[in-house]
């Protein structure tokens, strides 16, 4: 298998995870108990903070190791590049997350169900950025990336998106949709990865010269999403140790890939 194989296989892999996991919707008669949404995503928030220390963070500081001490400067720089894009998409487009009844962003006349998909869109903009960037620095052979180091992040994004994917069709579901509906509405919410990591592909000539930018540059928006979504959507409510056991669960297990495959 060439490289170019392996990365149309790479782009695809967290799509599928979202896609299977709103095929829950044909599967569950109810929507989601909240003390489950609520683990599923503590376990994504392990597993995205996982993501970004060691296949972005780590692999970008390792890039530019030729700086010595500076190394660190474009992982800073490119973290808050990467939260400012973020907090930017925060405030030009209408959405609302799981458990809120206030809408963020411009005001709208909006269903709730299309902003319920414009979060969580939202939220899968900086994973597709991730694994593009990877990939692209995998195809150029430009930088230390391993195919195996490359496809870790795929799965670790598919594995984190699988529960994404049933968080956002079942409610789909409950709030009226037909499930074939909702189905596809949470699934096309995983579109926008294959479609902005094959963007960032595309760009590689330019890309890889910033790599080490880039690299913490997702992992800032992912880190965002992180702190601004998930965090608050695991802990809400009554008290409960579940979702923090999930969370090291997920960071755990992405960890563990990483090291070991990667």
């Amino acid at each position: 298998m060439n490289s170019y194989e392996l990365t149309t296989i790479g782009l695809l892999i967290p799509f599928l995870g979202t896609v299977l996991g709103s095929a829950c919707v044909f599967f569950m008669k109810k929507n989601l108990n909240v003390t489950i949404q609520k683990i599923l995503t503590g376990f994504a928030a392990g597993v995205m903070i996982a993501a970004s220390i060691w296949s972005l963070i780590i692999p970008s500081m390792e890039q530019a190791s030729h700086m010595g001490k500076a190394s660190v400067v474009p992982a800073i720089i490119g973290f808050w590049l990467g939260i400012g894009f973020l907090l930017l998409l925060d405030k030009i487009i209408p959405h609302i997350h799981q458990f809120s009844e206030k809408a963020e962003g411009p005001n709208s006349n909006l269903k709730k169900n299309t902003m319920m998909l414009l979060a969580v869109t939202i939220h899968n903009i900086p994973e597709g950025m991730a694994v593009g960037v990877v990939f692209a620095g995998f195809i150029t052979e430009k930088a230390s990336i391993t195919a195996a180091g490359a496809m870790v992040l795929a799965i670790g994004i598919a594995i984190q998106n699988f529960p994404e994917g049933a968080i956002i069709s079942m409610p789909l579901r409950s709030e009226g949709m037909s499930r074939t509906k909702a189905f596809v509405g949470g699934a096309l919410t995983g579109a926008v990865e294959p479609i902005g990591a094959l963007v960032t592909i595309l760009a590689s000539g330019f890309i890889i010269p910033a790599l080490p930018y880039l690299l913490t540059f997702a992992a800032g928006a992912m880190m965002y999403v992180v702190v601004e979504e998930l965090i608050p959507e695991m802990s809400e409510g009554e008290h409960s140790n579940l979702a923090t056991i999930a969370f090291s669960a997920g960071f755990t297990l992405m960890m563990a890939l990483d090291v070991v495959l990667g």
